[in-house]
């Protein structure tokens, strides 16, 4: 295991990491230990008590924070004609059809970070489906990314929307803001996006949903959240 820096090592004895904190306290102990020289991300990560092997158990969504994520993204659209030119005008960073799929495959082109796709366009856009979906990039009905409505995608996406999905481990990781937003901000932001996860609970979950939930800076040590006191 690589050895962790000098700012990590202080910042985890600046508190008890066993410790399951309030979600104020949390956010609190979290700014204070992004101790780099950037303003670092502060990531969430929820372990959940599903199995997302099975259909029924997914847990999968999108939500705009209340504060954003500290962070305009680059928008791809797939499109063509009348909803090309109101992804445009939307704002839309890059618009296109096929010669923006090729350009992917081909020069393995990723300057965007999310992927918005009217319903008509998914026959070209599945086929990047092993290029995008590891990305996290495949646009998804469930997530608002495919779409007929793109500049309201377009202006959500712009906002701070956030997509959460579970990993192979059932774990979902996603960021809630910087640590130059403060821990109030911080909180909002984790209060909305842990309201939508508990609310996209499957009927199909046994036993304790939260299992585990962690804050952690980008170069910082994870801090506990009590997940009893959540929602």
């Amino acid at each position: 295991m690589p050895k962790r820096g000098k700012n990590y090592q202080e910042a985890a004895k600046a508190f008890d990491k066993h410790e399951l904190f309030d979600v104020a306290d949390a956010m609190s102990v979290v700014t204070k230990t992004a101790k780099a020289k950037f303003d670092e991300t502060i990531e969430c990560h929820i372990r959940l008590g599903v199995d997302g092997r099975h259909a029924d158990q997914q847990v999968r969504g999108a939500i705009v924070l209340p504060h954003g994520i500290g962070k305009t993204k680059k928008v791809l659209v797939f499109a063509k004609g009348p909803k090309a030119a109101e992804a445009e005008a939307a704002g839309a960073d890059f618009v296109g059809a096929e010669e923006m799929a090729e350009k992917i495959q081909k020069e393995n082109w990723f300057e965007f970070d999310a992927v918005i796709a009217t319903p008509d366009m998914m026959g070209v856009v599945g086929r990047l489906g092993r290029i995008l979906g590891p990305k996290g990039l495949m646009p998804n009905p469930k997530s608002g990314t495919v779409t007929m409505d793109v500049a309201k995608a377009i202006e959500e996406t712009k906002a701070g929307k956030v997509e959460y999905r579970l990993d192979k481990t059932n774990i979902i990781h996603v960021p809630i803001g910087k640590a130059s937003f403060g821990p109030e901000k911080l909180e909002e932001n984790f209060n909305a996006l842990l309201g939508a996860i508990i609310k996209a609970k499957p009927a199909a979950a046994k036993g304790q949903y939260l299992r585990s939930v962690t804050v952690a800076a980008t170069m910082g040590p994870g801090v506990k959240v009590n997940p009893v006191k959540i929602g």
